[in-house]
């Protein structure tokens, strides 16, 4: 291949003053580099290539065991989720039943006080009627003659 050649002119100042211009070839183009480079590149390129899809090629017990272990995290997460929703039942259930426990536990003590208050006051009523009654009593027993002396 033949090297083509370009030209430029150049002012060259001397010392004594004059100036004169001279006309240099300047070689064209980096000779052949580039394409060393880009020829490089290329069987890189191809060489990536052949890796690539040659090692892309699984064979089927691989796949499956891919997709077993697909099946098995899937499987694991719907039970993990399960799990959550049915704790989340059981603590609202468990609310719910010390709620409803203690509903009935002040229920309860309010129906005791009621009980406790009626028998208070049927009692009450009781020694009033006995203390009435004793006082009828002595009031019947008086006799109007004097005892014998």
């Amino acid at each position: 291949m033949s090297q083509q050649n370009d030209y430029e002119r150049v002012v060259v100042d001397e010392p004594s003053g004059a100036r004169r211009e001279e006309i240099r070839t300047v070689p064209r183009g980096g000779g052949n580099a580039g394409w060393w480079i880009a020829a490089l590149v290329a069987v890189v390129a191809i060489v990536g290539l052949v890796f690539v899809f040659n090692n892309g090629q699984s064979n089927p017990t691989d796949l499956q065991a891919a997709r077993d272990s697909g099946r098995a995290e899937a499987m694991m997460d719907s039970a993990t989720q399960q799990a959550q929703v049915a704790a989340t039942t059981a603590a609202q259930a468990s609310r719910d039943a010390s709620d409803t426990a203690v509903a009935a536990s002040q229920a309860a003590a309010d129906n005791a006080r009621a009980s406790a208050d009626q028998a208070a006051a049927a009692t009450e009523r009781a020694a009033a009627n006995a203390n009435q009654a004793a006082q009828d009593a002595a009031t019947q027993a008086t006799p109007d003659t004097a005892p014998p002396q």
